[in-house]
């Protein structure tokens, strides 16, 4: 958990990140974007001395999750968003958050990997955030005459969207269009929605990046008619952050094995 922490600036530990089954002595670790209660079995099974899950699995990580919602805030505000109007944006989905947070089994995994005896943690946005700069900083490789279709070509360079069976999608908007004013939204629990998305295009950005959104909030923004709006797709995404993670950890000299994690 520290390694991630320093890779991604973070001074604590976010809400929606934890360690649920401490241990030491780590010498190989089974990673998976969900790694539960099949991915303990296996761990111990094959000898790992460890399990990290990308996605919150249990404890506070699911309980607290809705807290690391509000990174929206700053992101729209860094990216020129009135304070109040940035707030407004996210209340309703992060209320939605926590009311959904009860209808979760949050100590089920964890319960098992402390029958198991098996060290167990999740990390979820620290590498996400990792994974928003790596796209911002290649996204950056474009010029103020940059088409749309730009900006997937230079993201599609990345290797996680290159072997990726999904491809980089233009959901609103088109290839042609001017991409203008870009901003990579990730790193905040989960995307920001209709709600969002409407506020950054109406606040001048003209090129909005999601990992993933749902029909309902895309057919919303069409009908609204105004923006770009890509997706680069969940787990070619979450892939982009999580990568740099696992160098590092083989660089302490960690063995890693994936699941589900596209390699770079």
């Amino acid at each position: 958990m520290g390694i991630a922490l320093k890779l991604s600036g973070f001074e604590h530990m976010p809400a929606d990140s934890a360690i649920y089954v401490p241990g030491k002595n780590i010498k190989s670790v089974l990673f998976g974007i969900d790694a539960d209660v099949p991915e303990l079995l296996l761990a111990k099974q094959l000898g790992f001395d460890a399990v990290i899950s990308h996605h919150p699995k249990g404890g506070t990580a699911v309980i607290n999750f809705h807290h690391v919602f509000k990174r929206h805030i700053q992101q729209m505000i860094d990216a020129g968003v009135p304070k109040h109007d940035a707030e407004t944006a996210v209340q309703k989905k992060m209320t939605d958050l926590q009311v959904e947070m009860h209808s979760r089994n949050f100590s089920h995994a964890v319960d098992v990997a402390k029958i198991l005896k098996m060290p167990y943690l999740n990390i979820h946005t620290p590498l996400d955030e990792l994974g928003r700069r790596i796209m911002s900083k290649k996204i950056a490789e474009t010029t103020e005459d940059s088409t749309v279709g730009d900006v997937v070509s230079v993201l599609s360079k990345l290797p996680e969207f290159d072997k990726s069976d999904t491809k980089i999608e233009t959901r609103l908007g088109d290839s042609t269009n001017k991409a203008g004013n870009i901003i990579v939204s990730h790193a905040a629990g989960t995307n920001g929605g209709y709600r969002i998305a409407k506020t950054y295009f109406e606040h001048g950005v003209e090129t909005l990046v999601y990992i993933h959104i749902s029909p309902g909030d895309l057919e919303k923004l069409k009908s609204d008619g105004v923006g770009n709006l890509l997706i680069t797709g969940h787990i070619a995404s979450d892939s982009v952050g999580i990568n740099p993670f696992i160098s590092e950890l083989e660089n302490n000299d960690i063995s890693v094995s994936r699941i589900g994690i596209i390699p770079p």
